[in-house]
């Protein structure tokens, strides 16, 4: 049985890159730290990292293995928070990845809040607009628009009727008129931004029974969806955003939703975990909290 310190000391390898930053971490020195990785091959009878003078990576068998030692250590780790008396409080390090345009402008002060409710919580943030591989990155969860396309994650709902919203400034309507039905939408400029490597340029409405496809085109492309958002506060066109990235700004007057008759696409907002052992007591927590921002946000 490998020691839980050769476990740790082989997932922050692997999360680093490098075994002196690893050994950093847990206040070990390299030679000592490399003799514990060495000991864990020569157990398992594998090579974990393929090394050279200059860099080490992991090779496949490492990668499998990863993911393995990864819900170990957070099943331990959980168990140990379990015996921990009730007055404690919540404690551990929480990894989060959220989209770019939420984490910042919502989310940021939400997690204050939250790590003034449970101070000895570590939160890890990572923001942007790439789904991580929740299998193979160092991320517990993730926050995410849409239904998820990986069946085999864990999807905590947060907000399950949440919707897109078509947007824009006051000023830009001023200039350029306010289109009354989607349709109008091909007379204007739209703020596009890529989804899987590709614009989104077909924008979707429901109305009743009545389904609208309009696509759309403009001078504006993004891949972050903060930029987008930013692009319509300054009246370069009409956005097509998720309601809880734009609440704040409609609610303050700073953009306009359109065609409120319509229903804008469909997008479930949830927390994922690659696995069931993962929903720790810190993430059902988070995601508690999350639901009750997220409504006061929608009212």
């Amino acid at each position: 049985m490998s020691s839980i310190l050769d476990l740790e000391i082989f997932v922050r390898t692997a999360d680093s890159g490098s075994i002196s930053a690893a050994a950093r971490t847990l206040e070990l020195t390299p030679a000592a730290a490399s003799i514990a990785l060495k000991r864990l091959e020569t157990r398992l009878g594998i090579r974990l990292f393929a090394r050279s003078t200059r860099s080490m990576r992991l090779t496949e068998e490492g990668r499998r293995y990863l993911e393995s030692v990864r819900l170990a250590l957070a099943a331990l780790a959980e168990g140990e928070q379990a015996l921990k008396p009730q007055t404690q409080g919540l404690s551990g390090v929480l990894q989060l990845a959220a989209p770019s345009d939420f984490g910042r402008n919502v989310l940021l002060p939400w997690l204050d809040d939250f790590k003034r409710q449970h101070p000895n919580i570590q939160l890890q943030l990572l923001l942007n607009d790439r789904h991580s591989d929740l299998f193979r990155e160092t991320v517990d969860v993730a926050l995410r628009f849409g239904v998820p396309s990986d069946s085999t994650l864990v999807a905590l709902p947060i907000l399950p009727g949440h919707r897109r919203v078509a947007c824009a400034s006051p000023d830009y309507l001023a200039r350029h008129g306010t289109p009354k039905t989607p349709a109008d939408l091909g007379e204007h400029s739209a703020l596009l931004y890529l989804r899987n490597g590709r614009p989104y340029n077909c924008w979707r409405f429901s109305r009743q029974h009545e389904v609208l496809e309009v696509e759309v085109r403009g001078d504006y492309l993004t891949d972050d969806g903060e930029v987008a958002r930013r692009w319509a506060l300054a009246g370069h066109g009409i956005a097509y955003k998720a309601w809880l990235d734009v609440a704040a700004d409609v609610q303050a007057g700073r953009l306009v939703t359109l065609f409120d008759d319509w229903q804008g696409e469909s997008v479930p907002f949830n927390l994922l975990c690659p696995h069931r052992v993962q929903v720790s007591e810190r993430v059902k927590v988070l995601q508690a909290f999350l639901q009750e921002r997220c409504h006061a946000l929608c009212v």
